[in-house]
């Protein structure tokens, strides 16, 4: 299979399509699987169900992380990382490369950015007038970490924060979509959401190693590059033991249902991706299997777990 053809102008003549583009929709599953983890733990406890607010949920909570993903590309711009980056594996690695080809200016990219963060502010409010007022504080916490990732002076994925705060994020989605439809806060979110947002990391770290050699020109001092790609890429086998250990671990316990246990399928991307970092750390050109088996087993991981947390829910199992 050829390696996909990075954007051009001459690619996207329909500004609208090429503003959609840049945000990378594909990546933005993630945050779907994470808001019907959230939608499901509310149901599994019995919460009436809305589904207008559960649409709006899902809806802005999209636009949050598009938002943020454009954000990124523009101080990934403004820091020179992405221009740096000559061994890319795109579009896993190495940004959007909408700026660097000159689809999007950078000016205009850091307006759209913003402008879909800002986007988010009143259906959040809705949605706290609609529930209760601690989606405020849940929404405001999303929105700071998401900024804070790559913006100044803050610049968590400078700092070696980075993947801490994708972990917080994307236990924020669950949380945030648990409340809207709960009113209130609840453990089962947090206990159900810890390792797919751990699966999530370990996406944003196997796509640190292609980038090594450009973060680390550039300051950017996360993970990989503060360990080096040979003693870093035991990380990865750890993240996903500790997110499978955290799993099993809640359903002995009785924290969360047995059918949940489904989530353990995907183990087996999970599995590949590690033996393909394992032997292939240090060349960003052979890491693209790992990386898909690494997205394919955080939106697996996903799905799984929130059809076992619908089912227990429908077959009284909770």
């Amino acid at each position: 299979m050829p390696p996909p053809i990075e954007p051009t102008l001459a690619a996207f003549p329909n500004p609208v399509l090429r503003y959609v583009a840049a945000t990378r929709p594909p990546f933005l599953s993630v945050t779907f699987a994470a808001c019907l983890i959230g939608l499901a733990t509310a149901a599994l406890d019995g919460a009436a169900p809305r589904p207008l607010a559960a649409f709006f949920t899902v809806f802005f909570a999209l636009v949050a992380h598009a938002g943020i993903n454009v954000l990124n590309d523009y101080y990934d711009a403004l820091n020179g990382t992405d221009a740096a980056n000559t061994e890319r594996q795109f579009p896993f690695t190495g940004g959007s490369r909408f700026i660097q080809n000159g689809v999007l200016s950078l000016r205009a990219a850091g307006v759209f950015g913003y402008a879909l963060l800002a986007a988010v502010v009143p259906a959040g409010l809705w949605l706290a007038w609609s529930s209760a007022n601690g989606l405020i504080l849940i929404g405001l916490a999303g929105l700071f970490v998401g900024w804070a990732y790559s913006a100044p002076p803050l610049k968590f994925m400078s700092r070696g924060l980075g993947e801490a705060a994708v972990a917080c994020g994307w236990l924020i989605v669950v949380v945030g979509a648990d409340y809207v439809q709960r009113g209130a806060f609840s453990a089962l979110p947090f206990i159900a959401g810890l390792p797919y947002a751990l699966h999530v990391v370990n996406v944003l770290f196997i796509n640190q190693f292609p980038d090594y050699r450009a973060d680390a020109a550039t300051g950017k001092r996360n993970w990989v590059v503060r360990l080096g790609p040979q003693r870093a890429r035991w990380v990865y086998p750890l993240i996903s033991a500790f997110a499978y250990g955290w799993l099993i671990g809640a359903v002995v316990l009785g924290a969360l249902p047995w059918p949940v246990l489904a989530a353990l399928a995907a183990l087996a991307p999970a599995l590949a991706g590690t033996r393909q970092l394992l032997a292939h750390a240090d060349r960003p050109a052979e890491l693209v299997p790992a990386i898909r088996a690494t997205i394919g087993a955080a939106m697996l991981h996903g799905i799984l777990l929130a059809i076992g947390l619908g089912a227990a829910g429908f077959f009284g199992l909770h």
